[in-house]
């Protein structure tokens, strides 16, 4: 194991154990068995690890899943490509959650956090912006509707999935393939009767 996967496995193991916010560094490099000064060959900050911990150690298919729609396009049904989608996001916020809900208790981290997704071109607008192009693909072979807003309809989706997540902190949620099935349909569907 190359010492960059060390130090993002141990990264991953403090941030869930700690929240993003209370883990510092130090505690990654010692949990990586490293020195701090290892951590900052291979990232610039904490941040940096805290994205490559989502992007790499994530057990989600995110990532995989936004970027495999544009050769998804016309060749599979809508349906079952948002489905998986939905049900990717609902994985990704769900683990996603416990490592950085802290991020929102400390000010200056959460600054320096949004300064570094936009230097990055990344953020939690990426999913949406992703899933948007898709339907607005599907939507000019006329495998969506003419009048479909792909930008309203990928934010419905990520966001119910997101809410989902949020709300299965609480309580019991309930089958997340269930959920996404029907998500999908009543997206699909509409509510006009």
């Amino acid at each position: 194991m190359s010492t960059r996967d060390r130090i993002v496995t141990a990264a991953a193991g403090v941030i869930r154990d700690r929240g993003l916010a209370r883990a510092t560094t130090r505690e990654i490099a010692l949990a990586a068995g490293l020195s701090e000064a290892a951590l900052y060959k291979h990232f610039r900050d904490k941040t940096d690890i805290f994205l490559a911990v989502l992007g790499e150690r994530g057990p989600t298919t995110l990532v995989a899943v936004l970027g495999g729609l544009p050769g998804r396009v016309g060749a599979e049904p809508v349906a079952a490509v948002l489905r998986e989608v939905v049900l990717a996001a609902v994985d990704f916020y769900e683990h996603g959650f416990p490592m950085a809900g802290s991020l929102f208790s400390d000010p200056a981290l959460f600054a320096a956090h949004r300064t570094r997704l936009r230097e990055r071109d990344s953020g939690p607008q990426v999913p949406v912006e992703a899933l948007a192009a898709y339907l607005a693909a599907e939507r000019r072979l006329g495998r969506v509707a003419a009048g479909a807003d792909p930008a309203a309809a990928a934010g419905l989706l990520l966001g119910a999935a997101f809410q989902r997540a949020f709300l299965g902190n609480f309580t019991d949620t309930g089958d997340a393939e269930a959920f996404a099935t029907a998500l999908v349909e009543t997206l699909l569907t509409g509510l006009r009767p």
